[in-house]
């Protein structure tokens, strides 16, 4: 009799060093897509670049349904009332859109579910529809006041940032002076 050599045990978690955090979650984010009917997480995670950034601004996908014995399935899409007369004319495209992500027909219908921006449980996303606030002008000085304390920052980006928080709270304390708390 020859021994049959073993296998090698597998590295346990602290062995393989790090991983990607996608990794890590990949199995549960898949389960809990493939419980709606999303067999590809991708036109999750993607959205946007599928449909394209206007049409993701007005609606998201909720569930991909198959029925038994036929071809293809149906993508529901959650939307906004007003939105939805012009994404019902947009379908035929985005539905060639969603299929070239699957990579064959995947998709026969796509359906509109129309809810407020705050409904429901999956109608609590808030969709970009509603236009942005145009900024507050900044006071000059309050300006020079935030780029000086902002100034020993060497990151860009950081500096950036930290300017807009400095006006922000700059400008709320002129704003707030007069009146009492």
């Amino acid at each position: 009799m020859t021994a049959m050599a073993k296998a090698p045990a597998p590295l346990s978690r602290r062995m393989r060093g790090f991983e990607a955090a996608s990794r890590l979650v990949e199995t549960r984010i898949r389960k809990a897509g493939e419980s709606r009917g999303f067999a590809i997480s991708r036109l999750l995670t993607h959205w946007a670049e599928i449909a394209g950034p206007d049409i993701a601004a007005q609606c998201r996908p909720v569930k991909v349904g198959y029925s038994k014995g036929g071809l293809g399935g149906t993508l529901t899409l959650l939307t906004t009332g007003a939105a939805g007369p012009m994404l019902q004319m947009q379908l035929p495209a985005l539905r060639e859109r969603v299929n070239a992500c699957y990579g064959y027909n995947a998709i026969a219908r796509i359906t509109l579910t129309q809810t407020a921006p705050t409904g429901f449980s999956e109608g609590q996303a808030q969709f970009d529809t509603a236009p942005q606030p145009a900024p507050r002008a900044v006071a000059p000085e309050i300006q020079s006041q935030a780029r000086a304390s902002a100034a020993p920052v060497q990151d860009d980006t950081l500096r950036a940032a930290l300017e807009r928080l400095a006006c922000n709270v700059l400008n709320r304390a002129q704003q707030n002076k007069g009146t009492p708390r």
